[in-house]
């Protein structure tokens, strides 16, 4: 017998059970059935709903040449703001080089970054995303992605180095809650919600107003403080807001309303102004870097960065952002694929970068890092969220070699992960500790209920 088909599909909270069975209670089973399914397919459809905001905010933090030309609101637009009144402004402060942190929003999978070459663990779990066979050699057996290829230079010269198994028993799969205990240093409930580079800015001394810049058009909770970081999506962006014909006005105003008042805002407002009269200057013309040297991409944030180091705006610590590297599928690790063609851009940016500064950079260190690290074992294409990532650093002060810290191989997974041979807080103590000449003591205030042990990362 044909069985028809009812163009009017059941509402499972009132079908009319005639239509399920001839049985009444083969009927209601079926109604519950239905019921059911229907739940579970709006409880999916939650759920990718939520990890599609989760990606899209999280590859919203990348830098990307439309938020440069766009020219976005300007984020520091007021003189009382704290940038201008916490920041004890000195612009003849001694000059103590400058820390880059860039975050890889997404989880960074190292082992498509620097990998044990050969390594028969890997070729079992990841046939599909082992590293093509024009990798660079590093130390200890490891080889590095071709995609990092425009840094060779710096690598040849022992100023580019990674850092493998890096992790923290603190960190879960969320991207939320991981990014979150990276940027501040620990849980919020022990960090009170501050950032470690605004901790690790209280170990500087004065600074210029530029000491702490993060570039994008939100400030990082890396720099969430009482340090007064300027978030701007370019150099020009910093400005006072309002009807440019009155803007000479207006500060003068500001200058007179501040002046010999007898009182600590008067030096933070008139550094304030300093600040953006370097902002303005700096920004009357068009950039030209370097002979030889484009931004592209993410470049382009690093390209603000450049442009206030190389002006004399004395930035101490600053955070680039860039998305895209939540890879659960269409990874690849080869050139063209999605993971390879992400490293490349981000690869030429600090290649451009530290040609740009040319003999500034030997006062630079760039530390990247990702919220976690991801599977040992492929899932058909892609990697899904772990443990045990890479930190890298390219610094203009020689490191103690290519490939940096403890690695005690992948014959013991946790739980299918990296293990944590290299604790992340460590790390990014020690590539502080390297950059400024900080004491242990002083690292140890930056990062709370964590007891501070250095590493040796530089020669």
């Amino acid at each position: 017998m044909e069985k028809t088909v009812n163009p009017y599909p059941l509402h499972p909270d009132c079908p009319d059970l005639r239509r399920l069975a001839d049985n009444p209670a083969e009927a209601v089973l079926r109604a519950e059935a239905a019921a059911v399914a229907a739940e579970n397919a709006a409880e999916r459809d939650r759920y990718r709903r939520l990890e599609e905001l989760e990606e899209a905010q999280q590859d919203g933090r990348g830098v990307t040449r439309r938020t440069f030309v766009a020219g976005a609101a300007a984020t520091a637009t007021a003189l009382a703001t704290a940038q201008f009144v916490t920041t004890s402004a000195s612009f003849a402060a001694t000059k103590t080089g400058t820390l880059i942190h860039v975050f890889l929003y997404g989880g960074l999978d190292g082992l498509s970054l620097v990998a044990p070459a050969d390594d028969p663990v890997l070729g079992k779990a990841r046939p599909d995303l082992l590293l093509s066979n024009d990798s660079l050699a590093l130390g200890r057996g490891f080889k590095l992605t071709s995609a990092f290829k425009p840094l060779e230079k710096w690598l040849s010269a022992g100023q580019l180095g990674f850092v493998p198994a890096v992790s923290d028993e603190r960190l879960s799969r969320s991207h939320f809650q991981a990014a979150d205990a990276c940027n501040l240093g620990g849980l919020p409930s022990e960090t009170g919600g501050r950032g470690w580079l605004d901790s690790l800015v209280d170990q500087l001394g004065k600074g210029t107003a530029f000491r702490s810049v993060g570039v994008g058009s939100t400030l990082p909770r890396s720099l969430v403080g009482t340090n007064g970081a300027l978030s701007l999506n370019s150099v020009g962006s910093l400005r006072l807001n309002g009807d440019d014909k009155y803007r000479e006005a207006t500060e003068k105003a500001i200058k007179g309303l501040f002046t010999n008042i007898n009182h600590p805002v008067e030096e933070a407002v008139r550094d304030g102004m300093g600040a953006l009269a370097t902002a303005q200057r700096l920004a009357a013309k068009p950039y030209e870097p370097a002979a030889g040297v484009t931004y592209e991409g993410v470049g382009y944030a690093f390209q603000q960065l450049a442009q206030l180091i190389k002006g004399g705006a004395n930035v101490r610590v600053a955070t680039v952002g860039m998305g895209g590297y939540d890879t659960h599928e269409n990874q690849g690790t080869q050139d063209g694929g999605q993971l390879w063609n992400k490293l490349n851009e981000l690869a030429k940016a600090m290649a451009a970068f530290f040609t740009d500064l040319g003999d500034r950079a030997a006062d630079v260190t760039v530390m990247v890092s990702s919220e976690f690290g991801r599977r040992v074992a492929s899932n058909s294409g892609g990697t899904d969220h772990g443990h045990g990532g890479v930190v890298s650093i390219l610094s203009g002060r020689r490191l103690a070699g290519s490939l940096l810290g403890t690695w005690n191989g992948l014959n013991d997974l946790d739980s299918g992960d990296v293990p944590e041979y290299n604790n992340m807080f460590n790390v990014y103590g020690s590539v502080a500790q390297g950059r400024f000449g900080l004491t242990n003591g002083q690292v140890d205030t930056i990062f709370p209920r964590q007891k501070f042990k250095p590493m040796k990362l530089y020669a």
